[in-house]
């Protein structure tokens, strides 16, 4: 089902915290991004459409900015057992074929989303050096699963103003994608 996303955090909001485990096997928190100018988490899954129609445009975000002390960290919250593609083992699988280099974390009890309120895949959020929430909101203007291309790169001027320092003078546009599959 096609959700845009709300914004429940708003600018300047620290980044709630997590620990969760990343398709690599390590476990992850706020913490190990400390020193990045800029942290952008991605909330994803593997089977929905829309994230495969900007997967490959936020792995080449990610390798366009990893010398400049960005990090990206992709969270996927869709622990649902009627979704058995969303499953950490596939989540492996997804990583390796998409190229993924970065942690890309399971919020298997979907507390994480929750916090972030995400409600959609993919939601992003960009976060500065002391974690506090400079953008949330769409990648780019052009949706899947239309064939045009985007006019406006979003996500892409929201990390460059955060690694430049500047302020971000964006209205809320949300994203929009499959929402996320709660459990009961």
């Amino acid at each position: 089902m096609l959700l845009e996303s709300v914004q429940k955090l708003k600018p300047g909001t620290k980044a709630p915290d997590f620990k969760l485990k990343a398709t690599d096997n390590k476990i992850y928190s706020l913490a190990n991004f400390e020193g990045s100018k800029a942290l952008v988490i991605i909330f994803i899954c593997n089977h929905c459409p829309y994230v495969k129609a900007k997967i490959a445009k936020i792995v080449q975000l990610a390798l366009k900015y990893k010398n400049q002390g960005v990090q990206f960290v992709l969270i996927n919250p869709n622990n649902n057992p009627n979704y058995p593609e969303d499953s950490f083992e596939n989540m492996v699988k997804f990583a390796k074929e998409n190229k993924i280099f970065f942690p890309y974390l399971f919020d298997e009890t979907q507390e994480v989303a929750k916090s972030y309120g995400a409600v959609c895949t993919p939601d992003p959020f960009v976060f500065d050096s002391s974690f506090k929430l400079v953008y949330h909101g769409r990648i780019d203007d052009a949706h899947y699963p239309s064939a045009q291309n985007p006019t406006s790169e979003d996500l892409e001027e929201a990390i460059l103003a955060t690694i430049e320092g500047k302020k971000l003078n964006k209205k809320f546009l949300p994203s929009r994608g499959c929402s996320i599959k709660w459990r009961e």
